[in-house]
């Protein structure tokens, strides 16, 4: 059999079927996530042999890039489909989620890394920077629909915006893992340079140079486009060549590509708000989105069947299930206490926090800076952590989001 025709078969095959499957989600109220991961579980177990490695260890260069692409392409998607303009006060939920929740989150993790698993410290706090950020690529179930859509879910608009925002804002912690790495190896680092460059200079070169592309993007084809007929586009590549160019030239002057492609999406999605063009931005990303998902999915049900999980110990499983059970859904109602929103919609929000393809980005991306300790450990906890993620989250998602919109629903119609 030959196998490169075999992989492009496999790879039809489920693009094909990722067609169908956002209806087929909403009717049995399951996520789409979980068959793929399934179905990459039942290939490897059947035909091993004809089909890639799909180990992470085995192709960190791969998986860091295959992963770095969906999620630049799952944030430009995420802030396009945002409606609400962006203001301290609007965006509160989001920005308590990021300033307590997440850092919350990056502690205790590393604590409970390096007290109770036995993690180095470099090691635990690596596994507390890479699981902390809510994933954009995962969490389409709970995040708001497209562009101009009616209605307006807080529990959606928190969770698509938190997923947009912290993916980028979490690097910082990854790098300072990677420099408490280098110092206990014995070499010479400076904690006020991670400080002064990692954290605070890269996180500004992102929100400049994303404000700046959006804004000049927007121009683009909005204005100058509306005078010169023959620059009009109505073609939603673009969001795709904008997501490359952004980041492109954010990574060039080493600011986070991350940020700054969200801030040149909410910049861009602001532009001419009530534009229909935006449907069709967010329509193509999510359709690249989708399509490389599907592919990912399979090969991280692959990686399950091919042993990722070996070095999991039932301490590993422990950790994994209080924390996305008990100390994210805690810190997340933490954050958002002192907030008016409905109780059910706190609990939701915090409980919502799902993990995915950024955690496997920022994990590959510290291995291939570091040698760290314990490598496989670390995948290990972090694979399992995002399939458990997937199993609980996608049978809860739909059905919670219901009950919460028919909540948004009666809270509407008795203010009219």
């Amino acid at each position: 059999m030959d196998q490169y025709i075999l992989i492009l078969t496999l790879i039809g095959i489920a693009i094909f079927s990722m067609v169908w499957m956002p209806k087929i989600s909403e009717f049995t109220g399951v996520s789409y996530s979980i068959f793929f991961v399934f179905l990459g579980f039942l290939l490897y177990l059947l035909i091993p042999d004809y089909l890639p490695n799909p180990l992470p260890q085995k192709n960190e260069s791969i998986t860091l890039h295959l992963t770095e692409l969906i999620v630049i392409i799952s944030i430009m998607g995420t802030g396009i489909k945002i409606d609400r303009p962006f203001s301290v006060k609007a965006w509160a939920s989001p920005l308590k989620l990021i300033a307590v929740t997440m850092i919350l989150c990056i502690i205790t993790a590393t604590l409970l890394g390096y007290y109770y698993l036995g993690l180095g410290l470099a090691s635990a706090t690596l596994l507390g920077a890479v699981l902390a950020p809510t994933d954009p690529v995962l969490a389409s179930d709970v995040q708001v629909g497209p562009p101009n859509e009616e209605g307006r879910s807080e529990t959606k608009f928190a969770l698509t915006s938190e997923a947009g925002i912290n993916d980028g804002v979490a690097f910082p912690f990854t790098w300072l893992a990677i420099c408490i790495g280098f110092s206990l190896s014995g070499k010479e680092v400076s904690f006020l340079e991670w400080f002064t460059y990692d954290l605070l200079y890269r996180i500004f070169s992102g929100l400049i140079v994303g404000y700046i592309i959006g804004k000049s993007i927007g121009y683009l084809i909005f204005k100058i486009a509306a005078k010169y007929k023959i620059l009009k586009t109505r073609d939603g590549l673009l969001a795709i060549a904008a997501t490359l160019v952004v980041y492109g030239l954010t990574e060039l002057i080493h600011g986070y590509g991350f940020i700054a492609v969200f801030v040149c999406a909410i910049t861009l999605r602001h532009y001419e708000k009530g534009n229909h063009y935006h449907d069709e931005l967010h329509s193509f990303t999510d359709q690249i989105e989708r399509s490389l998902l599907c592919i990912l999915l399979i090969i991280f049900g692959g990686s399950l069947a091919m042993g990722v999980l070996e070095k999991l110990t039932w301490e590993m499983v422990l950790f994994s299930l209080s924390f996305l059970l008990i100390v994210r859904p805690l810190f997340g109602w933490l954050a958002l206490s002192n907030s008016k929103i409905d109780l059910r919609e706190k609990l939701a929000i915090g409980f919502f926090g799902i993990r995915g393809m950024g955690s496997v980005f920022y994990l590959a991306f510290a291995f291939s800076k570091f040698n760290f300790e314990y490598q496989d450990e670390l995948w290990a906890i972090v694979i399992f952590t995002i399939l458990v993620s997937i199993i609980i989250h996608g049978f809860t998602a739909n059905p919670v989001m219901k009950k919460i919109a028919d909540l948004d629903f009666k809270n509407s119609k008795q203010h009219v």
